[in-house]
């Protein structure tokens, strides 16, 4: 039992940081082994990119709900399970014997990590004050690049020598030490809406709503897809009109009606993982298709970004502290911006060097931005509503990244089309990869205008709640 108040915020951070390093380890390694697991099912660019679409998608429709039960019935609980559904899935991903079987564990490990996202911030925001949250957040932020650092080396060294599967059985032993963690030093629980009620038919609009537009996007430039997305549109009308004459919503849309820089936040939290998750997946097919590298050479150039993103988190958490975060977030979305337009340029003989120091620019430009715009949001709700902030947050991330990946994948269906990415088509994937490049780079642009208008910081925690 953790009595002291200073060895229980030491205590979550560890647990709430290792699983941090978790969940986007499994990403950015698969990301390396795309092409080895392409060729052993059989799978195109369009089939690969949904073994991290499928992840995705489950993540984003089920942050919410279940940050929201988590609120209500114990944020520890919760965390717990989806440690144990992560690595079990992972588990079972490592058995996959065809593509299909592959996606359907990854789409169940995504609700593992939605369980993981939905608490883990929650939990930190919960035992730390305000003048020390954005150091603790930018640790755990820290956490997710190294994870995303060691992720595309050692993705591609495991592919190489041990297969992909090994990707996924290596995660399991974390996922067991964290869940023993827990079991042994963590008695604590949260639960500070409880007593409210959970809403279920909330919850299940809310998932419907995200997997129509979600999958519909992935569609495009279908007719299925619009179709999808509209259906989506009309879903998310009535969720709204539900959600306002609920007493205890799955999400208090008041939190974006009263509370601008709640809303601006998260709305710069979306475009900014939109214009830069798909970067890695397009860059890992590009190192290795055009450019004819292996797994392990294309994952320490990959390395670059996440590294400088481990460096220089922390610190700018800390300097969120002390600074309006908007101003930190809005110059690293600059940046970000300006590493996106230089990976216009890639083609066939572009030097290393550059590619390094274009990924290395998004790296900084991304610190700067995710630490201070996720203390922007935790410290603008209140404690009733950590689930909800932490889960609509991750639910952005997501659902970000979801759409970055739908851009990339429906820029490579324009120009290239369901077809294997051999020599005759380099020039329509470098085509595709650079127009995929221009979209996110504008993206960023309007990035920065919404993290400006997200106003002064909150003067307390529960304003607009």
């Amino acid at each position: 039992m953790v009595d002291d108040e200073g060895a229980l915020r030491r205590t979550v951070l560890i647990i709430a940081t290792l699983a941090a390093f978790l969940t986007p380890f499994m990403g950015s390694a698969v990301h390396v082994a795309l092409p080895s697991i392409g060729s052993e099912f059989g799978m195109d660019a369009i089939s690969l990119s949904w073994i991290a679409s499928s992840y995705l998608l489950s993540t984003a429709m089920f942050l919410v709900p279940l940050g929201r039960y988590a609120d209500i019935y114990g944020r520890k609980r919760i965390f717990s399970l989806g440690v144990l559904v992560f690595s079990a899935s992972a588990l079972f991903a490592a058995l996959s014997f065809s593509g299909t079987m592959l996606i359907l564990f990854r789409f169940l490990e995504g609700i593992g990590s939605a369980m993981i996202y939905g608490t883990g911030i929650a939990m930190i925001t919960s035992v730390f004050p305000s003048g020390e949250r954005g150091r603790a957040l930018g640790i755990n932020v820290t956490a997710v690049y190294l994870g995303l650092s060691l992720g595309p080396m050692l993705g591609g060294l495991l592919t190489e020598y041990l297969t992909w599967r090994s990707i996924f059985l290596a995660n399991i032993p974390l996922g067991i030490y964290i869940l023993a963690s827990i079991q042994r030093h963590l008695r604590v629980e949260w639960t500070d809406a409880r007593g409210e009620r959970f809403d279920l038919p909330g919850s299940l609009l809310y998932a419907a709503m995200l997997l129509a537009i979600m999958y519909g996007f992935s569609q495009l430039p279908g007719a299925a897809g619009f179709w999808l997305i509209l259906i989506g549109g009309a879903i998310f009308v009535l969720f709204v009109r539900m959600e306002g004459r609920v007493e205890s919503p799955v999400l208090n849309v008041r939190l974006f009606r009263q509370n601008r820089r709640f809303a601006f936040s998260n709305l710069a939290a979306l475009i900014n993982y939109g214009a830069t998750f798909a970067v890695g997946f397009l860059l890992s097919l590009y190192l290795q298709y055009v450019r004819g590298f292996d797994p392990g050479i294309a994952g320490l150039i990959l390395i670059g970004q996440p590294v400088i993103q481990s460096i220089f988190a922390t610190p700018a958490g800390r300097l969120s502290d002390r600074v309006d975060p908007a101003w930190v977030a809005s110059a690293g979305m600059s940046l970000t911006a300006v590493g996106l337009i230089l990976l216009t340029f890639l083609d066939e003989q572009t030097a290393m060097a550059y590619v390094v120091g274009c990924l290395v620019l998004l790296g900084f430009g991304f610190a700067l931005f995710s630490s201070p715009n996720t203390n922007a949001i935790m410290s603008c709700v209140d404690r009733s509503f950590y689930g909800v902030a932490s889960g609509m947050l991750a639910t952005m991330r997501t659902v970000g990244m979801m759409f970055s990946l739908g851009i990339a994948t429906v820029a490579i269906a324009v120009f290239l089309g369901s077809v294997p990415i051999s020599p005759e088509y380099y020039r329509e994937f470098l085509l595709a990869m650079q127009a995929a490049f221009t979209l996110f780079a504008g993206l960023c642009i309007l990035g920065v205008f919404a993290s400006l208008a997200r106003g002064p910081a909150c003067p307390s925690p529960g304003r607009g709640a």
